[in-house]
């Protein structure tokens, strides 16, 4: 995870022809009787008969042309947008209440995070809880050149899920939570990592937990005008295991930038269509992606919070669809 420590209206036809609504107009056709009617008794009876007929189709016509308003449109509620917050060192108890009034998540490690040797956010899960955090649960993967071989890959896949499964426990974190994968590495994955990630993810689940990855979201080119995803490589190797995607991809555009926006942007609009989260603001920022949103960084290059007037902690960004997004907090209130 990157770090400072680590490069890192309806219509009614009701009253049609009387009072009807602006555009909903009926129009009656009056047919003419003839002058030369052979009997005056006929036309008498004829033409209340077919003022009726008229008022009849003229109401029947109406209804058609204002139905289609009446019907509900098809389209998905807009689903909310959630702010949250990442950061490799716990900042510090007095740091919640003021981080809480900005964030609906924080990131949680339940490993020691890339670059580190101990993790100091372990054993705070009640006090983020009694601050109404949601949970982001991360855990560090190993880098490419660590794994080595299948049988080797596959042994190390199942014993990281079974660590991350047991501090989840540890922890509190409940049943079904999700435990995202750093993978610090873009690009194209060798196959030896896919399938330490198929092991990953089965694993857990035999845990009762379940799967979830962090990994690059921005297209990395391969040559000759041919690019990759990170994100749609796992996905496409993965098979049917269920996986949620936390996506990083903190170029401007589509990035806002260090930006705390009232509406933050949806994890869709990462480029990765299915991710559930986004990443979307590293600390320290990386310059080569990030030139078209530098004042929104502050100057030493790292993202801080509003409010953060020490500039203690330096953040990385994040939008969810869930303000709970490893369902950290299970049915707890």
């Amino acid at each position: 995870m990157a770090d400072a420590e680590d490069l890192k209206s309806s219509g009614d036809f009701s009253s049609c022809g009387f009072d009807s609504h602006p555009g909903h107009h009926c129009v009656f056709t009056l047919f003419q009787v003839d002058e030369f009617s052979t009997s005056q008794t006929m036309m008498r009876r004829t033409l209340p008969a077919l003022w009726i007929y008229c008022l009849a189709i003229g109401a029947a016509a109406c209804a058609l042309l204002t139905l289609p308003s009446r019907i509900p449109a098809q389209e998905s509620p807009s689903t909310p947008t959630y702010l949250g917050f990442d950061l490799n060192t716990y900042p510090g108890d007095d740091a919640l209440p003021i981080l809480r009034k900005i964030f609906s998540f924080a990131g949680y490690w339940l490993s020691p995070a890339p670059g580190a040797k101990q993790n100091n956010w372990m054993g705070k899960r009640r006090l983020l809880f009694a601050q109404k955090f949601g949970f982001l649960l991360l855990y560090n993967g190993p880098q490419i050149a660590e794994l080595k071989s299948p049988s080797q890959t596959t042994k190390r896949g199942i014993a990281d899920a079974a660590n991350a499964a047991d501090a989840a426990k540890k922890e509190g974190f409940p049943p079904r939570a999700i435990i995202f994968l750093d993978i610090e590495e873009g690009g194209r994955l060798p196959e030896n990592y896919h399938a330490y990630l198929r092991a990953w993810v089965d694993e857990l689940a035999r845990a009762g937990y379940r799967a979830g990855v962090y990994c690059s979201g921005m297209p990395a080119s391969e040559g000759h005008d041919v690019t990759i995803i990170t994100a749609d490589d796992i996905r496409n190797h993965i098979g049917k295991r269920d996986v949620a995607y936390f996506v990083y991809n903190d170029a401007c555009p589509p990035s806002p930038g260090c930006v705390v926006p009232h509406n933050p942007p949806p994890p869709s609009a990462s480029g990765v269509s299915y991710a559930a989260l986004w990443q979307f603001a590293q600390s320290p920022r990386r310059k080569q992606f990030t030139a078209h949103c530098a004042a929104s960084y502050n100057r030493d290059g790292n993202c801080y919070a509003p409010g953060d007037t020490a500039h203690a902690w330096f953040l990385d960004l994040n939008s969810a669809t869930s303000p709970d997004p490893s369902i950290g907090r299970g049915q707890e209130q």
